[in-house]
């Protein structure tokens, strides 16, 4: 078993948000599971980056989170190698912009495949482990801010990121009832990494329409999944992390 936690990050391989957030936990000495659905050059880099910088260990692992099969793989794999999983980040997600004219059934259902069925999956599987494990655990799910006032050309992406709070909050029941320290928590960013091709225009709107008037970072959310860490009274939460944009709706 590793004399240290282990944290297991989904979609941390490429340079986005859960890879800001496995970073984090490595200068905290996490072991660190990489997964990563089609990116393996990225993630192997990742991975050699942390165990250099951080002298953490690693394991990489490939996996379609759709794919129950897939998952039970990636399981089984990180607590052969590890023996424990004390935290996982549900970091992968799909958005794809398209206005509902030119929404199909297939694009709903790859956008719940990805989000909802592929946060369920790990959920369910690590969850019921960490509920055997004497410390328990925790789960950290990624949302959206924008659940509660979607914009437009995302019809098939916002009902799936809806349901994550709702299965935050299904999950913190369903295992915190088998062991009460195991606890299931969600973040909801908001603008902390805006595409590098947005418009300067669109991005002063988007900064304009935050209450604290600048953008976020992926930080910002390593810095939310640190305090559910370093908080063990805080279970079934969906925490904003969005500089105001939830409660404040610009001119």
């Amino acid at each position: 078993m590793a004399s240290n936690k282990v944290a297991l990050i989904t979609g941390c391989g490429k340079k986005r948000v859960g890879y800001h957030i496995a970073e984090a936990l490595a200068k905290r000495g996490y072991s660190i599971v990489v997964h990563y659905h089609s990116s393996e050059e990225d993630a192997r880099d990742t991975a050699a980056y942390f165990e250099r910088s951080y002298s953490v260990e690693t394991l990489v692992f490939q996996a379609d989170l759709a794919d129950e099969a897939a998952v039970t793989r990636m399981v089984t794999a990180s607590y052969e190698r590890f023996g424990q999983v004390d935290l996982l980040v549900n970091a992968a997600a799909i958005w794809k912009r398209k206005k509902l004219e030119e929404t199909t059934a297939a694009d709903v259902r790859e956008h719940f495949d990805t989000n909802t069925l592929g946060t369920f999956l790990p959920t369910q599987q690590i969850g019921l482990r960490m509920t055997k494990q004497p410390n328990g655990g925790l789960i950290v799910m990624i949302g959206d801010w924008a659940e509660a006032r979607p914009y437009l050309d995302y019809a098939a992406y916002f009902p799936s990121k809806g349901a994550v709070s709702t299965l935050t909050r299904v999950m913190a029941v369903e295992l915190g009832t088998r062991n009460p320290k195991v606890r299931v928590n969600a973040i909801l960013p908001g603008p902390v990494m805006l595409p590098d091709d947005m418009p300067n225009s669109e991005k002063e709107e988007v900064i304009a329409a935050t209450l604290v008037k600048r953008e976020g970072t992926p930080q910002h959310v390593a810095m939310a999944v640190l305090s559910f860490l370093d908080n063990d009274f805080i279970t079934g939460a969906c925490l904003p992390v969005d500089g105001g944009r939830t409660i404040y709706a610009a001119d």
